[in-house]
Formats: C-alpha cells, structure tokens, sequence
C-alpha cells in the first residue's frame, strides 16, 4: 500500500469525526502523520491552515458544523451541503460515524441491554405495552448561546408546557445526574431509551446539514422529534419522526407530539416505520474509499485542484496575514465583546 504523510490543524472537537475518517483511510494506505505533510485535514476552528509551510500540501477540508465549503482555501471539501463540485467535493455528513454503521446493522432492533423482560419479537411485531408507558421526553443539550438557533428553545418552552422534559445535558439539568458527553453515546443512548420521544433539534436550520442527533434518537428507538435540514427526506424516512420543519407553526408540531403521546395505536404505528430509505453505510463508505483513491493515488501536484494565482493570491496572503496575527485579533475582538455589555470593569 502507498504510504501518505498527513497531519492536522484548526480540527477542534471534531477530531472524533475525523479519526473514524483516517481509519477509512488506512484500509488501502499506509498513514503517517508528521508536522510537514503532503496532505493537510483541517476544518472550522481557526487559520492556522493558512500557514505558509502549507502552501505545497493537498489540503483536504472537513467540517462537523454548518459552514459551507469556500473552494479558495482548500483542495478537495468534504461536508453537508449537496453540492456538486466534480471531484473536489464529497457529501458525507457527520452522522454517518456517528452510530449510522450500528442503525444500518440494527435496523429496528433496540439495545438488548435495556431490559431482560423484553420480548423482543412482539417489539418487532408492533406489541411491546413498555414501549408506549417509557417516560415522555427527554433533552441532552451541553449549552445555549447565541449561536445556536432561539427556534431550539421555543420549542423546549412550548412542548414542556405540556408535560416536564428531562433535561439529561449540563443545560438545565433536571435530573439530578449529567448524561456523557457526545462523543460517549452508548451512555448516551442507553438514557435515551427510556423515553418515547427524544429532542433531535439542530443548532440551525440548513439544506443537507444533518448531525447524529437523529441517529442516537433512533439508536434508542426513541420517536425522534427533529428540526433542521429541510431536505432530511434524502436520508431519512420523515414518517418515522416528528418532523417540525413541515409544520406551520410551533404549535401544530407540539399538537401532533401530544396526539402521539395519547393514542398508542398512533405512537406505535409511527415507531414501526423504517429509520431511512437511503444507502446503507457500506456504499457511503465505498463513496469514501473511491474519494481518497482519486486523492492519494496521484503525485501531489496532479492532485492539487487550489489555483496559487489571481485574486486568489491576494485573498490567502490576506488570510496569511489574519492567522500570524489571530492571537491579538481574538483580544480585540474579547475587549469589544466586553465593552459592548458593558461590564469591562465588572
């Protein structure tokens, strides 16, 4: 197998996306990862991809937030949006290495470990009385700014006016225990399976921008109740859910959740409809695998697809410029902040 040298910048907490991603890689390259490499991952989280040492590099961009691919910066994207972008570009959302492997394996089958009484043929059947009697509802949210969408807590306050949400999260933690963090989500699946419903709302709202959310909902056969991608269809089977975006109003979505709590018959005709209709993991992961190929398999400067030159070489020396000096732009930015609510001397 061909050996590559890559390393990493500005990744921040989506290294436990990206690691599953290298392991892909491995399946067909010998990886090494050292400061001067031939191909650079970065993602969102900062401008150190812009130093000069990585001019040469294939830079390859993966994002686990919202933001859309700026082909200026980078060689090859991969991400959310349904982009074509010939073979700069590949759609492989985050969700997919996170749990999707196990629901494509697993299919409706629920987590044996929840309870030993469990007939787990009459679950399958549509039987299963314990199923409609779990708890309500519950929430694992790790915080609430103003970078999220407000619609997220509209939504909680709304909904909790009918029946408490447990809150399992460090944001308004109602249940006297705190929940593992996203990364851990076999604890967190195992809490969540004691609900009938479970929040799967995104930080925003945005065309092919889906996260595992809905995926460790479905882990837990728990209904999930889900805002953001207005295309969520070419993934998921929207009558398996509560799917807020296609309704009017706030409080037609809440009266649909509360008409399923009350008619069992309702609650678990929904439960029983298949997770997705797409492709399993295993053709997701060949689209990968053929990605890299076209990547790797190539000598460095056949795989570069970055023009240096144009308006191009103005922006990135800008950018050059914007990453030496990020130190004290960020100060900047924090004295602002601070003068701005008013509380510098506070």
């Amino acid at each position: 197998m061909k050996t590559i040298k890559i390393f990493f910048e500005d990744c921040g907490p989506t290294t436990f996306c990206i690691d599953p991603i290298i392991n892909i890689i491995k399946k067909d390259c010998n990886v090494v990862v050292e400061k001067n490499p031939d191909y650079l991952f970065f993602s969102s989280y900062g401008f150190n991809h812009y130093k000069r040492k990585y001019d040469d590099c294939v830079k390859i961009f993966y994002t686990y937030e919202n933001t859309e691919p700026d082909f200026s910066s980078f060689d090859y994207g991969i991400g959310f949006q349904h982009l074509d972008a010939g073979d700069r570009y590949l759609r492989f959302p985050s969700y997919l290495v996170n749990g999707f492997s196990k629901l494509n394996k697993e299919k409706k089958s629920i987590d044996k470990s929840f309870a030993d009484k469990i007939d787990y043929e009459k679950v399958r059947g549509g039987g299963g009385k314990f199923l409609t009697n779990r708890k309500f509802c519950n929430v694992i949210w790790s915080k609430h700014n103003s970078k999220i969408d407000p619609f997220r807590i509209k939504f909680f306050d709304l909904l909790n006016k009918y029946k408490t949400i447990d809150c399992g999260g460090t944001w308004n933690n109602n249940i006297g225990r705190q929940i593992g963090s996203p990364t851990e989500w076999n604890s967190k699946i195992q809490f969540m399976q004691e609900y009938k419903f479970s929040f799967a709302l995104e930080n925003s709202s945005l065309s092919g921008y889906t996260t595992e959310k809905i995926v460790h909902a479905m882990l837990a056969n728990s209904i999930p109740l889900y805002y953001g991608n207005p295309d969520i269809e070419k993934d998921f089977n929207t009558k398996s859910m509560v799917f807020i975006n296609d309704f009017d109003t706030m409080e037609a979505a809440v009266e649909e959740i509360i008409r399923l709590d009350k008619d069992d018959n309702a609650y678990m005709e929904k439960l029983q409809e298949p997770w997705y209709y797409g492709d399993d993991y295993d053709k997701h992961e060949y689209k990968l695998r053929l990605f890299f190929k076209n990547i790797f398999e190539k000598p460095i400067e056949q795989s570069k697809r970055m023009t240096k030159y144009g308006y191009i070489r103005v922006l990135n020396t800008r950018m050059q410029a914007v990453q030496q000096n990020w130190h004290w732009i960020r100060k900047i930015m924090k004295i602002k902040n601070y003068l701005a609510k008013g509380n510098l001397y506070s």
